[in-house]
């Protein structure tokens, strides 16, 4: 009897046969499919959010399409198969986890982290890389590529001493902010002034161990539901939507919680 992932590996090839398969499927390349599987990643963690085990069965099966739709796109070029993905994240972690695989002693779960960050750090200057920086991908949210490319930097040093000196940070920001407003800067400043506080903001979540992306979602999350209460009593009520009655409504929702 075929495995799951043998059936998923020939539809996967049929899709991309020259002749049968699916004019769309057969149109793609790594460029065209990465902003799928970075949604399908997206879809997962939802998913997880949710609590939905159901969704997240199916959220995973679409992830795993993913991987082996770029695989088979990367054989069909002569670079690599999916046996070789499976291969080198197999060899990847017993590598990674020598307490595991092997006869090294590691005592508890922060010294696996740093031991795990060695060795990550061990592989990109075998791979040329010099930089504590490198690695860090260009593709993830802004906020989490921030936080990560500041604790690479903290490593050596370069660090504030505590999270309150990151206040004190953000409050510097904010006033260069206000300040670029007042005098009428122009939108690449003010992007940039405003960059830099979403930076500080980013590593402040760092400094007190709080990932900034869950964060943002948990806060955009209770906005959304505010908000739509507030919309549901403007209606009821049939309040003008004006700041002022909204306002009201918005507090009096908040006060309820």
């Amino acid at each position: 009897m075929e495995k799951p992932i043998d059936t998923l590996l020939s539809i996967m090839a049929r899709l991309r046969d020259p002749e049968r398969g699916c004019p769309w499927d057969r149109a793609q390349n790594f460029s065209t499919i990465a902003p799928y599987t970075i949604e399908e990643a997206y879809e997962v963690a939802d998913a997880i959010e949710r609590g939905d085990v159901a969704a997240l069965k199916d959220e995973l099966g679409d992830l795993l399409f993913q991987v082996a739709f770029h695989a088979r796109m990367a054989e069909e070029a002569g670079h690599f198969a999916f046996d070789d993905v499976a291969n080198a994240i197999s060899d990847k972690m017993i590598r990674r986890h020598p307490h595991v695989f092997a006869k090294v002693e590691i005592r508890s779960a922060a010294a696996q982290t740093e031991a795990w960050e060695a060795h990550k750090a061990a592989e990109r200057a075998a791979s040329g890389n010099t930089s504590v920086l490198d690695g860090v991908a260009l593709a993830y949210p802004a906020l989490l590529r921030a936080a990560k490319i500041s604790r690479r930097a903290a490593r050596i040093g370069f660090d504030w001493p505590d999270a309150g000196s990151v206040v004190t940070k953000i409050n510097e920001e904010i006033a260069e902010l206000e300040s670029e407003m007042a005098a009428g800067g122009t939108p690449d400043r003010l992007e940039d002034e405003v960059g830099d506080l979403l930076f500080a903001a980013a590593n402040l979540a760092r400094k007190l161990d709080i990932d900034p992306e869950a964060a943002l979602r948990r806060a955009t999350a209770k906005f959304e539901r505010r908000f739509r209460q507030v919309e549901r009593l403007a209606t009821e009520r049939r309040v003008e939507p004006d700041v002022d009655a909204l306002e009201a409504l918005w507090q009096e929702v908040k006060r309820g919680e």
